[in-house]
């Protein structure tokens, strides 16, 4: 175990403009942040949601919200990518901190310097972690994984892939087996298939696996699949604000330059800029209470899940909604910078190009919003959430 204390990371200025000075070039050549990621794991940010006893920051879900915020303002790629691995350390301090210390491991294995990722994304599985379109069976010390993973952030990097599959044949039904795949393991391999519309620079690559066997030492939950426990739960707790607070930084960067380009636009029209046409003044203000709420909500529902507040079977309800909210209005924000941009911002040159490609991949993370609504109206109607069939 790491001895040294981070008494929090160091995301200095420097770094996060250095960070957003790559990130054109990183999105133009369709290439992996590695510059980026060497000076982010040097400064400690890797481990801020560590606990300080295991050499960590410490630092809980709204404070790693508010740190991911600043560096998505200049590097959203970046931001959206190492959260892939935060979230995990987070989701295992924070099941220690509420007395399941079965992810312990985890914790140590991270402050050693293992990259944790994410590969749950599936073709056809609108229910990650409940579903699976992968399959696993028990072998001898493990399971043996086979099937297709898509959008694993970290591909180049990672060292611990965070996956989950269906065990069809077990004895009391089908089970969701939750593991993690060291690196080093037989049994697949990574397609690079990502050449996108926006977040580039994550090469968020498939995963091909051909009968990975995953020793027991690695498996982090089984379940009677379509349910949840502690860790199916924290998983959501820590991904969707974080999500959401991405896409808010992003979209904060896009309205702060188009105001910037406002003020300066002039027409002939005007005797003054751009900012004193009503109709600019009236948009920016729709982005600016867009971005407002969203920005209440997300911090009120990280601040509930960092002060171990009980919504009960509310929670899932309220953490896809938060995730749903932020993207909506970095969309509108976004789109708004876009409009008044005059039509510069169409232009690779412009930064609002890409962060105007990056938002619209805000969407896709879990839940979707089809499935969003199915939560929040179902939770709002009294109706269980893991009943069937789903629908009729």
């Amino acid at each position: 175990m790491t001895t040294a204390t981070l008494e929090r990371p160091s995301l200095t200025s420097a770094i996060i403009d250095q960070c957003g000075s790559r990130a054109a070039t990183y999105d133009k050549e369709n290439r992996f942040f590695s510059e980026d990621f060497e000076e982010l794991r040097a400064s400690g940010y890797l481990k801020m949601a560590i606990p300080k006893e295991f050499g960590g920051g410490g630092l809980s879900l709204a404070e790693v919200c508010m740190e991911e915020r600043k560096l998505a303002y200049r590097a959203p790629a970046t931001a959206l990518a190492t959260n892939m691995h935060i979230y995990w350390t987070g989701v295992a301090a924070d099941m220690r901190r509420m007395g399941d210390s079965s992810l312990e491991w985890v914790l140590k294995e991270a402050a050693d310097g293992e990259v944790f990722a994410a590969g749950h994304g599936e073709s056809g599985n609108d229910l990650p972690l409940f579903l699976s379109t992968a399959s696993a069976e028990r072998v001898e010390g493990g399971y043996k994984i086979t099937g297709r993973k898509m959008f694993g952030s970290l591909s180049p990097v990672w060292t611990r892939l965070g996956l989950h599959a269906m065990n069809a044949a077990a004895a009391g039904g089908p089970e969701i087996v939750h593991v993690f795949m060291p690196r080093d393991t037989p049994g697949y391999h990574i397609e690079e298939t990502w050449d996108t519309l926006g977040m580039r620079a994550t090469r968020s690559d498939d995963t091909v696996l051909e009968g990975a066997v995953i020793p027991d030492k690695y498996v982090a939950r089984v379940l009677p699949a379509g349910t949840a426990d502690l860790f199916v739960l924290s998983v959501f707790g820590w991904a969707e604000p974080t999500f959401g607070s991405i896409y808010l930084g992003l979209a904060r960067r896009a309205l702060d330059l188009a105001i910037e380009g406002v003020k300066k636009r002039t027409s002939l029209a005007l005797t003054r800029p751009m900012a004193y046409h009503p109709e600019v003044q009236h948009e920016i203000a729709e982005a600016v209470l867009a971005l407002e709420a969203a920005d209440a909500f997300v911090e009120r529902v990280a601040d509930d899940w960092s002060m171990g507040v009980d919504h009960g079977a509310a929670w899932p309800m309220k953490l896809v909604a938060a995730k749903h909210v932020a993207v909506e209005a970095a969309k509108k924000a976004v789109d708004v910078a876009m409009a008044v941009s005059g039509g510069s911002g169409m232009f690779k040159r412009n930064e609002l190009e890409r962060l105007y490609r990056d938002v619209r991949c805000g969407g896709f993370h879990p839940a979707n919003s089809l499935l969003v609504h199915e939560i929040v109206g179902k939770t709002a109607l009294g109706i269980d959430l893991g009943e069937q069939p789903r629908w009729g």
